[in-house]
């Protein structure tokens, strides 16, 4: 089973799933998609300037913020998921009412951590 996910207008992500393992591939595709948001790392300090992408996401039909990616799609990695996955959760619990469905996912990319906080669309 193959499950892809676009990052940005040029690459996209994919999950092979065989019998024994999940493989991450990074290629290349044409199409564009507006369902995800890059954040080179995590602000914080203005957690406004990711939360209201999560909002957005979960007012419509959902989305993923990918962190430790910068706006070009450049995988510039995160130095501790850990910590980012638990200030998400934090921020997300402190500010937001009521709180959105999320899935915290780490990827590997060529050796680099990112953090894709996925947002499932709100009841």
């Amino acid at each position: 089973m193959i499950l892809c996910l676009v990052l940005n207008k040029n690459m996209y992500l994919c999950k092979i799933r065989n019998e024994y393992s999940y493989t991450m591939k990074l290629n290349t595709l044409i199409a564009e998609c507006t369902a995800y948001d890059f954040k080179v790392m995590l602000e914080e300090k203005k957690p406004k300037s990711w939360l209201k992408s999560a909002s957005a996401f979960a007012n419509g039909l959902g989305g993923s913020l990918f962190f430790g990616i910068d706006n070009d799609g450049i995988v510039k990695g995160l130095e501790d998921v850990q910590h980012v996955c638990e200030a998400i959760s934090s921020r997300i619990r402190d500010y937001m009412d009521p709180m959105p469905e999320v899935e915290m996912i780490p990827h590997d990319m060529d050796g680099l951590h990112i953090l894709q906080l996925k947002v499932n669309a709100g009841h």
